[in-house]
């Protein structure tokens, strides 16, 4: 069973950093896309960064010159830096995957568990 298990949320002051990582574990035949999207209080799941197997890469422009999205192909993870954090990036950031499990399936999608960023003073 192909899973994404996150790490790296926690408390940071306005202007901090901190770093996010999400490998994806199991039986998997190639991964397309990974990427993280965040979720605030009373608002809609947005995407911020996305990453494909050949490092093209989309961010949202709230996030563009703060946050820097890479993965490591060979250990099935993807990063996301974020520096200079506002409060207002304050939310449950998901990792997302676009894969597949073999040869001669079709592309499935899958999330994490959520892992929450809090920008605060």
């Amino acid at each position: 069973q192909v899973q994404l298990v996150e790490s790296g949320g926690g408390l940071v002051q306005p202007g901090g950093s901190l770093r996010l990582s999400c490998a994806a574990t199991g039986s998997i035949f190639r991964i397309n896309r990974m990427g993280w999207y965040r979720q605030a209080p009373g608002k809609q799941r947005e995407l911020v960064a996305t990453i494909t197997s050949g490092d093209t890469t989309v961010y949202a422009d709230s996030v563009k010159g703060r946050f820097t999205i890479s993965r490591d192909n060979a250990r099935n993870t993807v990063y996301l830096q974020m520096n200079s954090l506002k409060p207002e990036d304050t939310a449950v950031y998901y990792c997302n995957a676009n894969y597949r499990p073999n040869p001669y399936s079709i592309n499935r999608e899958l999330w994490g568990q959520g892992t929450l960023v809090t920008v605060s003073s």
